[in-house]
């Protein structure tokens, strides 16, 4: 089982966090530290603030389709404003940014002004929180030149105006562009780079890049020859090679501000298609899932109400065929969390498999979708990814979904 998997548990369990959450508001503020496209970064990157002693949690802006991490949630100005300058000027996150309002209606960036900013930083100076030699530091990502009024168009960081700075040598800068090509719709996503000169057997990843954000992207080979991938549930994957050096010599490409832009454009699942769901988790022994799986599972169901004539198979596959406990959905039916009414008994690994594959078919029955669209077909660990002692072997826990009808 993979390391973030025990850390999702215990971000999401926590009794101290569940004790401060509080309730979030059109006047919620938030002092936000990263944000990610994709859910294993988030948790990654929120488990890495705690060790470092910060209170981090993390939620989905969905009409961003970010998670956001943050480490203050307040209705009290100030109380932000001043957590949001500390960060800046004393923590690792210096691009640190408050945000205020739901996540994910009407997002925007706060505009702290230049008296509250010289209010807050003479009273941290009168504290000797931080030293005068601080105060003259520029932080500019936390006071835009935005007005407050709530736009169409979500602001989550102030538009840079000047030009992009050069990477580091034997490094460029890169935005994958992530986008349906159906409605130009922006998808959460990262994009995979592998070296295009390795052989067949010795291919392997190189690296990994969030999308839709500029990343610095180091060279891969001599050659500059790699290969880029994405693949976003329900969308076909994409790969697109490209020469490290000369980039804008694949069509689409672009250059602009000192940024590489690739735009990858991503078709939906055609009939015979099937497709991994990455990013659902189930606790151990249980058809019950994680509460980092809400995003794909949610992707799952806007996948089959954008498209009314798909029909699906959900395959369940385990790691393994060994016997044992199996927790089933309780009256409750909570899909995402265990609960004091899970069912519990002991069954085959097919048959933990096969509840795992009817959870997620009860799960978009539940949420309007026919059920004569879904069928279900069960596995154990006979079609396993890799053997059962591989150090990936996880990854044989899993849900699929092939495309019947389309």
């Amino acid at each position: 089982m993979r390391p973030f998997f025990y850390l999702a548990v215990f971000i999401f369990c926590s009794p101290w966090l569940m004790a401060q959450e509080k309730p979030h508001t059109d006047q919620s503020l938030y002092v936000v530290i990263g944000a990610f496209g994709v859910p294993r970064n988030a948790i990654e990157f929120t488990e890495n603030a705690r060790k470092q002693g910060f209170p981090a949690q993390f939620e989905l802006n969905p009409k961003r389709k970010l998670f956001y991490v943050y480490i203050l949630h307040t209705e009290d100005r100030k109380e932000a404003i001043t957590e949001t300058i500390k960060q800046q000027k004393q923590s690792p996150f210096h691009d640190t940014w408050m945000y205020q309002g739901l996540l994910g209606d009407n997002p925007q960036v706060v505009k702290i002004s230049e008296t509250e900013r010289k209010q807050v930083i003479e009273a941290l100076v009168d504290e000797k929180k931080i030293t005068p030699a601080d105060t003259i530091k520029q932080v500019s990502i936390s006071t835009p030149t935005v007005t407050e009024v709530k736009s169409e168009k979500p602001i989550d960081k102030p538009e840079e105006k000047s030009i992009t700075p050069l990477a580091p040598a034997n490094s460029r800068t890169f935005l994958f562009r992530i986008t349906a090509l159906a409605d130009q719709d922006t998808l959460a996503g990262d994009v995979d780079v592998f070296d295009a000169d390795a052989t067949a057997a010795k291919k392997r990843k190189m690296a990994t890049y969030r999308g839709n954000d500029a990343v610095t992207v180091k060279s891969v080979n001599k050659s500059g020859n790699m290969v880029l991938e994405c693949e976003v549930f329900g969308y076909r994957k994409l790969q697109v090679p490209l020469n490290f050096n000369n980039p804008d010599s694949v069509e689409g490409v672009t250059i602009e501000n000192n940024v590489i832009q690739v735009p990858f454009e991503l078709v939906r699942l055609q009939k015979g298609d099937k497709a991994i769901m990455f990013n659902v988790y189930f606790y151990k022994d249980a058809a019950v899932m994680r509460p980092e799986s809400r995003y794909e599972v949610n992707s799952l169901l806007e996948m089959m109400n954008e498209n009314p004539d798909y029909k699906i198979v959900i395959h369940g596959h385990t790691n393994g065929n060994a016997a044992g406990k199996i927790i089933s959905l309780g009256a409750s039916k909570n899909f995402f969390q265990l609960t004091t009414d899970n069912k519990e008994g002991r069954g085959s690994a097919k048959k933990l498999s096969e509840e795992r594959a009817l959870l997620l078919k009860q799960f978009l029955i539940e949420n309007k979708v026919s059920a004569d669209r879904i069928q279900v077909k069960a596995w154990g660990g006979n079609q396993p990814i890799y053997d059962v002692d591989h150090a990936s072997a996880h990854a044989n826990v899993r849900v699929e979904i092939e495309i019947l009808e389309d």
